[in-house]
């Protein structure tokens, strides 16, 4: 194999060390395996638990605006609803105003879990922000929402 056309590994070391993508998406598996890891004994992942929060409004949203709001395509919240549906904590119907709509509710046993949940989410996030101690986390919830 011809290194000649190699990069130097000096390139490799400064995308390590450098890459916001990187970083960020390394800090996102981190907090996800966290927020799985106390999540698990409900039965949820920190996605489901993020999905069941989206819906948790006085008007049943549609898909696409929970699509929008969790930067997901349609097509993987749809996936990802398969499951939450199938344990009867969110139900998928026609939007009654256009036909080709479709609306997500949280059903009783759905709130009922988020209910639930939500404590330990609480608990956890405070625990996480305590941990940073040389960063504020509203710096970096804004920094984030700038990224995003």
């Amino acid at each position: 194999m011809s290194t000649r056309n190699a990069l130097p590994l000096s390139a490799t070391h400064l995308v390590r060390d450098n890459c916001l993508c990187l970083h960020v998406q390394r800090a996102a598996r981190g907090l996800a395996r966290r927020f799985d890891d106390v999540f698990r004994p409900l039965g949820l992942t920190h996605g489901q638990f993020s999905l069941l929060m989206s819906l948790n409004r006085p008007e049943p949203p549609t898909i696409g605006s929970v699509a929008a709001l969790l930067a997901m395509d349609r097509t993987t919240l749809t996936a990802a609803l398969k499951p939450l549906e199938r344990r009867k904590l969110v139900k998928v119907s026609v939007d009654k105003e256009d036909k080709r709509s479709r609306k997500l509710t949280i059903t009783s046993l759905g709130r009922a879990l988020l209910t639930k949940s939500f404590p330990v989410w609480v608990q956890t996030h405070a625990k996480i922000e305590q941990s940073m101690l040389n960063v504020r986390p509203d710096d970096l919830r804004g920094a984030l929402r700038t990224l995003a």
